[in-house]
Formats: C-alpha cells, sequence, structure tokens
C-alpha cells in the first residue's frame, strides 16, 4: 500500500447530460435525460435536475417520463460525446503516463509515475488545476478523488460530487469505511451482498470485525480474502494504462418484436456496417463475428464465426452474421439484435475465400425497413426521421437543435454554445431548407490554458464538440 495519495480517480459530472446543458442554452439549470426514447428506451444519463425527482441511468425512460415529465428527453450523441472525452483524457495524460481510462468520462491516474504529488497538499493542487483545466478546454466539471488506492480515491471522487475535490489522508481509511455499506467494497455486488446481509454484515467495519476465516467460510476462498482485504482498506491494485479492448459491437432494440424475416436481415446487416465503422475507428481488426439475438421473452441467444484472419472488411463481417442468423429461429419475434467483432487484432489479412464467395449486398440494397423503432443513431438525422437532440441547421435560421417531431412537423430551437436560449420554429419534416449538420464545439478557439501540475507539455488550444440547445415537445418557448 502506498503512504501518499498519488492515485487519482475522475468522473465528470452527470456528463452526457452536462454536455447538453452546455450545447443548448435553454436547458441550463433545467433537467434533462438522455438515453433511448421508446417504450423500450433506457436511461443513459440524468442531469442532477432530473436526479432531484428519482430519475436515474439505467431505469426505464417510460418510468423517467412519468417521475419527470417536464425533463428534455434527448437521444445521446455518442460522437460528440467521445470528441470531449479525448480532451479530458489528454489533459490526464499530461499528469503522468499512468492513465487507465474506465469509461468516456471516468479514469484513474497514477500521479507518482508522472513525478508528481509528492505530498498531500501537492496532489491537493494538481486536483484542483487540472478541474480548472478540464472546465477551460470543454465548459464542464468534473470531480476528482485522491487517495493511496483505487478504491478509495473512487470513493473520494463520488463523495467530491458534484464540481469537488476529496483527498482521504492515508491512515484515515479504516475509519471511513467502518460505517459504510458492503456494497461500497469492489466485488461485492447484489448477491454477494445478499450472502453478507443473511450472515448480519451490513457494513464495511462489521465485515472487518467478522474475520478473514468467516469471510472464507462465506464466500470462498479468493473471493473471501479479496473482500476481506478491501474491508482492511488493503488495496494494491495498480493503475493500468491502455487496458486492451477485447471487442467491440452494437446492437439496437426494437419497440415492437420483429418478425419479418427481410426486416432480420436488413437490420444484422445495417448493424454489421456499424460494427466494423466503429472498429475501423479504434484502428483495429477482429476474427471472431459474434451475432447477439433476444426473443419476445427475453431469451438471449449468441452465434459466432471464427474467420480464417482478422479482417475490418464490412463484407466479410456482413456475410459471417448472415451466416449466423440463418441458423436463428426468429419467427416468434425479436426485441433486440447485435452484431460484434472479438479476437481484435491491429492488422488486418483479408479472408478471401470469404470474399470471393459474394458478400450480400450492403444494407442500401436491402429492403427499406418498416416501422418506427427508437435506437441511438450515430450518424446523425436524416429529413424526416428528426428525433429530440439531433443537430440541425436550417438555411435561413442557422445552427439549432431538434425539440421534437411529430405529424409531419419538427420544432427546432435555434440557439448556440455559450449563447442565450433561443426561439424555437415549427417545419414540415420535409423542408428542402432543414438539413443535419456537424455539431457545434461547446468552446470556441482560445489560447491553451496553462498546463496542469508540473507537466511541460503545452496543452490543444482548441478542440471540437459540442451541439446545438434544446427542450423536448410541449414545453413553452423562452
Amino acid at each position: 500500500m502506498r503512504v501518499r495519495p498519488t492515485i487519482l480517480h475522475l468522473d465528470m459530472d452527470a456528463f452526457y447530460a452536462s454536455v447538453e446543458q452546455a450545447a443548448k442554452p435553454s436547458l441550463r439549470g433545467k433537467p434533462v435525460v438522455v438515453g433511448g426514447l421508446g417504450p423500450r428506451g433506457v436511461v443513459a444519463t440524468a442531469s442532477y435536475e432530473a436526479r432531484r425527482f428519482g430519475v436515474h441511468s439505467a431505469m426505464p425512460t417510460a418510468q423517467a417520463r412519468r417521475l419527470c415529465p417536464h425533463a428534455a428527453f434527448l437521444v445521446p450523441r455518442f460522437g460528440v460525446y467521445r470528441e470531449i472525452s479525448e480532451t479530458v483524457m489528454r489533459l490526464l495524460g499530461e499528469l503522468s503516463p499512468l492513465v487507465e481510462p474506465l469509461s468516456l468520462d471516468e479514469a484513474f491516474v497514477d500521479l507518482a509515475a508522472g513525478g508528481a504529488a509528492a505530498t498531500a497538499e501537492e496532489a491537493r493542487r494538481v486536483g484542483r488545476e487540472l478541474r480548472a483545466a478540464i472546465r477551460a478546454a470543454t465548459g464542464l466539471t468534473g470531480s476528482v478523488g485522491l487517495a493511496a488506492s483505487k478504491m478509495l480515491a473512487k470513493i473520494a471522487s463520488e463523495r467530491a460530487k458534484p464540481d469537488g475535490l476529496v483527498l482521504i489522508e492515508p491512515g484515515t481509511e479504516r475509519e471511513l469505511l467502518a460505517p459504510l455499506p458492503v456494497r461500497t467494497l469492489p466485488g461485492v455486488g447484489p448477491a454477494t451482498a445478499e450472502t453478507l446481509r443473511k450472515a448480519g454484515l451490513h457494513t464495511v467495519g462489521e465485515v472487518a470485525r467478522a474475520g478473514e476465516a468467516e469471510m472464507l467460510r462465506l464466500l470462498g476462498k479468493a473471493h473471501g480474502h479479496g473482500v476481506y482485504a478491501m474491508a482492511l482498506a488493503v488495496d494494491e491494485r495498480e493503475v493500468v494504462a491502455d487496458r486492451d479492448t477485447k471487442s467491440i459491437s452494437v446492437e439496437d432494440t426494437f419497440d415492437t418484436d420483429v418478425t419479418d424475416r427481410a426486416r432480420i436481415r436488413f437490420e444484422v446487416a445495417r448493424l454489421a456496417e456499424r460494427c466494423v465503422a466503429r472498429l475501423r475507428e479504434a484502428g483495429r481488426s477482429g476474427r471472431t463475428v459474434v451475432l447477439k439475438v433476444r426473443r419476445y421473452d427475453f431469451a438471449t441467444l449468441t452465434r459466432s464465426d471464427t474467420l480464417r484472419a482478422p479482417t475490418d472488411d464490412p463484407a466479410v463481417v456482413r456475410e459471417a452474421a448472415a451466416r449466423l442468423l440463418e441458423g436463428v429461429d426468429t419467427t416468434a419475434g425479436v426485441r433486440l439484435l447485435g452484431v460484434g467483432v472479438s479476437g481484435l487484432a491491429d492488422f488486418t489479412q483479408e479472408d478471401l475465400f470469404a470474399q470471393a464467395a459474394g458478400a450480400p449486398a450492403g444494407p442500401e440494397a436491402a429492403p427499406a425497413a418498416q416501422g418506427a423503432e427508437s435506437r441511438t443513431r450515430e450518424d446523425g438525422p436524416r429529413p424526416g426521421s428528426w428525433l429530440p437532440g439531433h443537430d440541425v441547421s436550417h438555411a435561413r435560421y442557422g445552427p439549432g437543435w431538434v425539440q421534437g417531431s411529430g405529424v409531419g412537423r419538427v420544432t427546432v430551437r435555434f440557439e448556440r454554445p455559450g449563447g442565450e436560449p433561443g426561439r424555437a420554429r415549427t417545419f414540415r419534416v420535409d423542408d428542402p431548407e432543414l438539413t443535419g449538420s456537424a455539431p457545434l464545439p461547446l468552446v470556441p478557439d482560445q489560447p491553451s490554458p496553462s498546463p496542469p501540475a508540473s507537466s511541460g507539455a503545452s496543452r490543444p488550444k482548441s478542440w471540437s464538440a459540442g451541439g446545438s440547445p434544446g427542450r423536448p415537445p410541449g414545453t413553452s418557448s423562452p
């Protein structure tokens, strides 16, 4: 265990929702929910204003609408979130060569590996400067935890939320952990917590007092030893940079069960195209194609096909996914489809036999999909399919974002990041002057702020992310 608080945990505050509030001035200080908007949609992130009404991530969107009907419900814009995340991760990389991203909005940093944070006060300074640099570069806030271990640094960042910094002084860990619920410990999920509850153990302190022998009896040798060590604040996990991605996948959940076989083939081909796009974006290839099918009764099937060599050819992945689909009975209905690629590599050696067999035509050649389904799209809006939150531009009114659409009409709010709340206008969904557009940057080009900590590396002078602003249909314009 370390004797100085040299592990930093950064967690961006309500990341997706905060990006949307920053991009859309009319949403500042208002409840915002980002996620799937259909009957089977799930909340990805809720702003702090929405959380006061009980809305939280992983909640069904329908339930969130009942709890907070006046919130702005928006589709995610993952391309924007990834770009902002890259900016934040670059700032973390200036602090240390050891940065371990956990998701787009969360990461551990080993400050000792960067030669910083020799004392607790210096660690606080690094954390303060990092938060200021993130705000200057993105306009967003993040919470920072500092401690001598990864577990404690994460607990500290949770206590710092929102927009704060908490440092846990070495030597105070057990006292801090003792009253916390057992679910606080890494590796203690619902099943383990229930086992401990039945044994009368509800807090971390009670686990520590029960002793290692009791943990081994209740949880088994490996798991019991790990949980007991964590209860004593012993966490020797190192910060691991560049954790290797095991697979890349995409999936869609449909509003109504799909039974049409031609439609299912079309969706699988389209998912294969999206999966390969992500694969190429990551600079990877893959050898194993995986098909995921969730039936009407929630039974989930997975089928896989290992190719002769790694590939990033969309035709090869489409063909493999189509072959896998032929072995799955979908007559009773499908509620979810997914296509993934695993066995990743940094090179490609195309499967010439698969290509010679002739890959099926791309999804653009398949029959048009019928019916409406709510799903996350990363390719932006198309005329006639405007979803709340999409970035658009009008020939006369300039950039804006879709506030809502229906019965042949689309309402757009015209405003820019950093400006005043804009006016909403309604158009026909096929208005020729209304088109999809690239997101606007949240922060305009500006001189680079001084780098955090003692690093001499320069920070990017500008970055691109952002979007346009808005509220859901049915709310009044300011």
